[in-house]
């Protein structure tokens, strides 16, 4: 027996979207607002890790995703000057049958999800936003919609409208990292994401996304860019990206859309506490993120629809204890994730080594167990 018949979310995001499909795949009735016109409009490339992986399998587009995807198994460590430092197996957290990693476009990602979630009978709706929301689950949109639901998820990201009219007073803090990222060509000499820490910018990486594609990152103290046109955005990256060679002076001739260019900063916040009001949930953004420094924000906004989905379809209530047992299983892992990619951050902040490694490996072998 299922708790909840029918379901609201706000946003379509990877984790609106998985629960989604999940309760659809359920029997629950599912409603979907998005504030965009297109759900697959926005975005640049996305990391998946492979805990990630075990969740898009689960949710029936791993197909989609191995196809349009680009999966490796290795990590790259280079010098500013193109140098191999090492390369190392890439821990593969998702089990032995997926990649350790996928890079894809985030559009193409967010259509197959939006296609699987349509295909099983939920109805999407865009360039909608809510309007007024209860306690109870009844929720009002823009479009003139008014409906009580069972429950009401709140998937709409880090500036979270659902948080506010819950009344949960999250600060999301900046990390003091700006990251410039770029789509573009994939040249033969990117195989994996290899990533460079030092020189002119803190890390300098890429990550392939498909046969042709790729997205390249740069991270530099947090700066206001805001003024800068197209072009300026696009010489910037390219002006910073002259101090790394090796495959960096292949994608460096690559980078000539100001259009696919964007600059945004590191943040990051924690919901430390019950995720739900009522009945209203927050999951994904909404209430946890981090710099992408694990590559962790997508595969835990993933998980939260994962496990909060099995509750709900299998549980006869929501009650405090379907409550209860949601935060035991979702918030520490998500802390863990949460406080060790701003570790990173802070220790090349402080010019300092630090276990990186060892990081890396305590979040992997955490990631690495069913959520």
């Amino acid at each position: 027996m299922s708790a909840v018949e029918s379901v609201g979310i706000i946003g379509g995001g990877v984790a609106g979207l998985a629960a989604a499909i999940l309760l659809a795949e359920e029997g629950v009735a599912v409603d979907l607002i998005d504030a965009k016109s297109d759900i697959g409009a926005l975005g640049s490339g996305i990391t998946l890790q492979g805990n990630a992986l075990r969740v898009l399998h689960r949710l029936g587009v791993w197909d989609g995703v191995r196809r349009l995807g680009f999966g490796f198994d290795t990590l790259g460590l280079r010098a500013p000057d193109g140098t191999v430092l090492a390369t190392i197996p890439d821990a593969r957290t998702g089990g032995r049958d997926l990649p350790a990693t996928v890079g894809m476009y985030r559009p193409d990602l967010a259509r197959l999800l939006a296609d699987r979630a349509t295909g099983l009978g939920v109805k999407i709706r865009t360039g909608v936003t809510a309007a007024t929301l209860t306690q109870d689950a009844e929720l009002s949109t823009s479009d003139g919609g008014r409906a009580r639901y069972d429950l009401v998820i709140g998937a709409d990201g880090v500036r979270s409208w659902t948080r506010a009219a819950m009344g949960i007073d999250l600060t999301t803090e900046p990390i003091g990292m700006g990251i410039w990222r770029a789509f573009a060509q994939r040249p033969e000499s990117v195989i994996q994401t290899d990533l460079t820490y030092g020189g002119e910018a803190y890390i300098a990486g890429y990550c392939p996304t498909g046969e042709d594609t790729l997205y390249a990152y740069l991270v530099e103290d947090a700066q206001d860019r805001n003024g800068l046109s197209p072009d300026e955005r696009l010489s910037t990256m390219r002006a910073l990206a002259e101090n790394y060679h090796g495959p960096w002076d292949d994608i460096r001739a690559n980078l000539v859309d100001p259009s696919r260019v964007n600059y945004t900063w590191f943040e990051h916040h924690l919901l430390d506490g019950t995720w739900h009001r009522g009945r209203v949930v927050l999951i994904g953004d909404a209430v946890h993120c981090c710099p992408p420094t694990l590559a962790q924000g997508a595969a835990q906004a993933l998980e939260d629809a994962l496990v909060l989905a099995e509750l709900l379809t299998t549980r006869d209530a929501v009650d405090e204890d379907l409550w209860a047992e949601y935060s035991a299983r979702r918030l520490p892992r998500v802390r863990a994730v949460v406080e060790g990619s701003v570790q990173l951050c802070r220790w090349l902040q402080a010019g300092e080594r630090g276990d990186t490694a060892g990081l890396m490996g305590r979040i992997a072998a955490v990631v690495a167990e069913a959520p």
